[in-house]
């Protein structure tokens, strides 16, 4: 696996990718993966991209703008619109890219980038394929299962980011938290899923701006799934206490040309243990009969 470090730029500032190819594929197919709610792409994505270069893709995973080794200010900005910018950013830049077949391009989102990778696939035709893991769909459900008054406390924080944002001033509040807690994600699983994810970091904090809680309730990316017309595989977990399946299934059942798989896990189980497997395999899978891998490989060998 030859691994490079590779920067493009988003809005003019500066973003930090991680190219990964398989050393006996020439020009692979390319997978673009980016984090969920306030995560690097060094927790959690780099299991998955190994498998997917052992198996003889291209991966690309990258930092949003105020996050990991991407540059930007104030840091741990959560925003749907400056995700979508870095979305788009990122796939201008793999398609410059002499490395890999850039006719053939996958977008990979896990939870709130899964939303990111529905909208930005919605908007360009030429996207090969789609791997939505636990995603993003709607605001509205997934805040269903916040107590209205830490929702009434977040709002209120969020209120004082946009005010302190005129004077540099940032207010910052939990992403997770246990129950209970005045955090983005506080269900009986966000705690120690997160702690699985993002053990101590010296460029990851547990905290986002608090403007994204009054974002949130609006971003909904079910809107779009009608026009995701290239293959997507859609992955849920059945006890998903942070987006719940139903969401997502309604959400595949928009979809023109999905396929849609609920596994016997919870919101972070996806990413770990048996479940990672189960998942992971159903993920190759997919791409194999997408790209038709093994045929590719017997020639190139």
């Amino acid at each position: 696996m030859l691994s490079t470090q590779l920067n493009f730029m988003s809005q003019g500032i500066l973003c930090t990718g991680t190219l990964l190819l398989p050393e006996h594929v020439k020009q692979a197919p390319v997978i673009i993966m980016a984090h969920g709610f306030g995560l690097i792409k060094d927790v959690g994505l780099p299991e998955f991209a190994k498998r997917f270069v052992k198996a003889g893709y291209a991966v690309f995973s990258f930092d949003y703008r105020c996050f990991g080794e991407s540059e930007g200010q104030p840091r741990h900005w959560v925003s749907p619109k400056r995700h979508l910018e870095d979305w788009k950013a990122a796939l201008a830049f793999v398609r410059t890219l002499a490395s890999v077949d850039t006719q053939r391009i996958v977008l990979w989102g896990y939870s709130f980038s899964g939303g990111h990778a529905i909208q930005t696939a919605a908007q360009d035709a030429d996207v090969s394929a789609v791997i939505l893991q636990a995603p993003h769909v709607s605001g509205i459900s997934s805040l269903k299962g916040v107590p209205f008054t830490t929702l009434a406390k977040l709002s209120a924080s969020g209120m004082m980011d946009l005010l302190g944002g005129f004077v540099n001033k940032p207010v910052y509040r939990p992403i997770f938290g246990r129950v209970n807690d005045v955090a983005a994600l506080a269900t009986a699983e966000a705690w120690d899923g997160y702690l699985s994810l993002a053990p101590a970091l010296e460029n990851w904090q547990n905290k986002t701006r608090a403007r994204i809680f009054l974002e949130l309730p609006l971003y909904n990316p079910i809107r779009y799934a009608h026009k995701l017309r290239m293959p997507t595989l859609v992955i849920s977990g059945k006890n998903d206490s942070i987006i719940p399946e139903s969401a997502i299934r309604g959400a595949a059942q928009k979809m023109p040309n999905a396929q849609y798989f609920m596994l016997e896990s919870n919101h972070f189980e996806l990413c770990i243990g048996s479940i990672f497997e189960k998942n992971i395999a159903l993920q190759l899978h997919f791409l194999e009969q997408i790209f038709s891998l093994n045929k590719m490989n017997k020639a190139v060998a």
